[in-house]
């Protein structure tokens, strides 16, 4: 699986580089067989003026199902990828839960009388 971490409006460090992988490999474990690529965008939408504008989109293309995509805002860059790392985790789970659930061959066969 390949990782990608791109910063728009300030500099990538090394630490704000391990603390998005940290945080996508403990968020993401569960599905690592059916994923192929994360890309992972940190921007600074309003520069110096503050506020609530630290954004982290994280995109996670899977091998047999669209990508997952989601975006987080907020004042602190590390709580919007908290939030956004964990938000990605869940919905990859239901996601992979409903491609078991809907898989081709996977139906029930009748109970017996």
């Amino acid at each position: 699986m390949q990782m990608d971490i791109q910063s728009q409006g300030f500099s990538l460090t090394d630490g704000i580089r391990d603390y998005v992988m940290k945080r996508l490999a403990y968020a993401l474990a569960h599905g690592d067989a059916a994923m192929t690529r994360i890309i992972v965008r940190l921007s600074d939408i309003n520069g110096p003026r503050g506020g609530d504008d630290k954004r982290c989109l994280i995109e996670v293309r899977l091998k047999a199902a669209p990508a997952v995509v989601i975006e987080d805002t907020e004042a602190d860059l590390y709580v919007a990828i908290d939030r956004a790392a964990e938000r990605a985790g869940r919905t990859l789970t239901r996601r992979l839960a409903r491609q078991r659930e809907f898989a081709p061959g996977m139906a029930e066969a009748p109970a017996a009388p």
